[in-house]
């Protein structure tokens, strides 16, 4: 071999370990993405909901990188570890919290917290209606769970038309009795939160935030309104399909909402509309500091909110920090998102008692300024016709991999549909569901 070969073959070799190499080590930095969503996912499924392991494997986690995980499930210590290559992540459940990514050096006085859980379950105050509406909706019930026909894989649906159960219905393996996972409609519990303590006066949604790390700079102008409208101005990536700040926040760090309001400004409070769930985590870190515990602020969410609405020991999952992950781990059943959607449908009231401050939903329900009219404050709207066969006034949470909750006040309808339907292709048409709906109320 020549000489001038051998300085070939040496560049390419190289070139080839270098690449290696920026492989390995880009790989390294998606470890505790990978690792983390199957742990986290599988041990909330497995613990709160009843799931078998076998079948979130089979379904939830049958994607891209998180199907090669190898996952080990400790029924004993309720912790699942998910190891992928050289790394591995370990989730854990502790009663009356849910389920958290173990992150950091002290998860021994983390693990060994515990929240005491009421001994009394809450009766489920919603009542069945109208019989012949609920003969003409099943056949979509049918379409929906059973038959898939509208696409995805429902587990669970609910409609209330007039405060009423009007048709209901579960995939095999869940209940009316299963938690399910709510993805990004803890986002509008997280408002509802919010407005409770406004009404309270704990907070000012309009006042500027006294985060003392956003005081030397643009961030200092940020309010509640701006983050739950989506117009806080920080710099934030929401893509779920790669090494995005929503990624890093979900499943590498430790206390997430520090991890969001450590952003840059990228534009001036208020005037550019982008999704955040960076956001969300820093109204819930906010709010959680108004307290002296995380027992206090639990308690207070329970006894303010969701023990009006007979929800009955929620699971609002928590960081590392304490702080419950506002943007995305809230874990109740069919019914309790049916009657959340209630509450809205009814002015922020249960039967006579107010339990959203007087103006709360019209507030919700205003479009954000630099939205165009397609969100409000951490609710979406139907002004922009996003499901054009449905009525303007629709607003509704919405849900990564397609749960949903839909309020349509103009027909007095809520419709809950939960479940795993990831885009692009096997999201549940949701504008034909409620489109087939309303023709039956009518």
């Amino acid at each position: 071999m020549t000489s001038k070969a051998k300085r070939i073959l040496g560049i390419v070799g190289a070139a080839v370990a270098a690449a290696l190499l920026g492989g390995c080590i880009f790989l390294n930095t998606l470890m505790p993405i990978i690792t983390g969503y199957a742990a986290k996912n599988l041990a909330s499924a497995v613990f709160i909901s009843g799931r078998k392991q076998a079948d979130v494997e089979a379904l939830d986690l049958r994607f891209s990188f998180i199907k090669f995980n190898k996952n080990k499930v400790d029924y004993e210590k309720k912790t699942v570890t998910s190891r992928f290559l050289w790394a591995k992540s370990v989730a854990a459940y502790r009663e009356g919290y849910g389920v958290t990514l173990l992150r950091g050096k002290n998860n021994e006085a983390f693990l060994s917290a515990r929240y005491p859980l009421p001994e009394d379950r809450y009766a489920d105050y919603l009542e069945w209606g109208d019989k012949a509406l609920s003969a003409r909706l099943e056949p979509i019930a049918d379409a929906l769970v059973d038959q898939r026909s509208y696409n995805g894989h429902p587990f669970a649906f609910v409609v209330l038309h007039e405060g009423k159960i009007v048709a209901e219905r579960y995939d095999s393996g869940i209940s009316a009795g299963t938690q399910l996972l709510s993805w990004s409609m803890a986002k509008s519990f997280t408002n509802a939160i919010t407005g409770i303590m406004a009404g309270d006066g704990l907070v000012d949604i309009h006042a500027p935030l006294d985060i003392p790390e956003w005081q030397g700079d643009g961030r200092k102008n940020i309010s509640l309104n701006d983050l739950l409208q989506m117009q806080s101005g920080l710099q934030w990536n929401e893509n779920y399909g790669n090494r995005s700040d929503v990624n890093l926040m979900l499943h590498r760090e430790a206390d997430m909402g520090l991890y969001a309001l450590s952003m840059p400004l990228a534009y001036e409070p208020g005037t550019h509309w982008y999704y955040s769930s960076g956001a969300t985590n820093i109204v819930m870190r906010y709010l959680r500091g108004k307290f002296p515990s995380d027992e206090a602020f639990l308690s207070y969410m329970r006894e303010r909110l969701f023990a009006p609405l007979s929800i009955s020991n929620p699971h609002f999952e928590p960081d590392m920090n304490g702080t419950p992950v506002g943007s995305s781990y809230l874990y109740v059943t069919a019914r309790d998102y049916a009657r959340f959607g209630q509450l809205f449908l009814d002015d922020g009231c249960i039967g006579d008692r107010r339990i959203l401050p007087e103006g709360w939903v019209d507030y919700t329900v205003t479009p954000a300024s630099a939205s165009e009219g397609r969100y409000g404050a951490f609710f979406w709207l139907n002004r922009c016709r996003v499901c054009p066969d449905v009525p303007e006034d629709m607003f509704s949470c919405n849900g990564h991999d397609g749960q949903q909750i839909y309020i349509v006040p103009s027909k007095d309808l809520v419709v809950v549909v939960l479940g795993y339907s990831p885009k692009p292709h096997k999201v549940v048409d949701f504008n034909a569901l409620l489109r087939d709906i309303i023709a039956e109320l009518e």
